[in-house]
């Protein structure tokens, strides 16, 4: 699931709603392209602070988008501790991952049973640099590493062109 996106879905369910809705297979690729994630469960916005700040005001919608968004985060950190047979860290970076203290908290939250602590001061006190999140006495460490997307894709680009 991400802000427009509805990550996971049934191969079936395309072709199902395309029949139901009278509507092309490509409309409905469009839905849950464009109108699905954060956005279509919220009804408001793909934005994580604008759904956080609705969610205060008491927005039921709001609140289900964040708590879907938060379990499926969490459920593949689960499923890649499973594949890996373990892990030594897990690391936010994005959008969400470096801005948003709540999202960080409530994906760690119930995480303890592989190891994961979370340290509500650290979390909490994020700026702009690297660090760690976790307690110092996490079996598994939890970082916010920020991340210059732009500048890995000219750096990308430039190796392309020139190699």
């Amino acid at each position: 699931m991400m802000g427009t996106r509805s990550g996971d879905v049934d191969p079936h369910l395309p072709g199902f709603l395309a029949q139901c809705e009278g509507v092309d297979v490509k409309e409905v690729e469009g839905w849950l392209n464009k109108k699905s994630g954060l956005l279509g469960v919220s009804g408001h916005s793909q934005d994580m602070r604008e759904l956080i700040e609705v969610i205060k005001q008491g927005d039921s919608r709001a609140a289900l988008a964040v708590d879907m968004f938060c379990y499926r985060i969490k459920k593949q950190i689960g499923a890649y501790m499973v594949a890996l047979s373990g892990a030594d860290a897990v690391v936010f970076g994005g959008g969400i991952g470096e801005n948003s203290p709540e999202v960080r908290a409530r994906i760690c939250a119930g995480m303890e049973w592989c190891g994961l602590i979370l340290d509500e001061k650290l979390n909490n006190g994020v700026k702009e640099s690297d660090c760690r999140i976790s307690a110092d006495d996490s079996g598994i460490h939890a970082y916010v590493i920020f991340v210059d997307e732009e500048g890995i894709i000219a750096r990308d680009t430039l190796d392309c062109l020139y190699h």
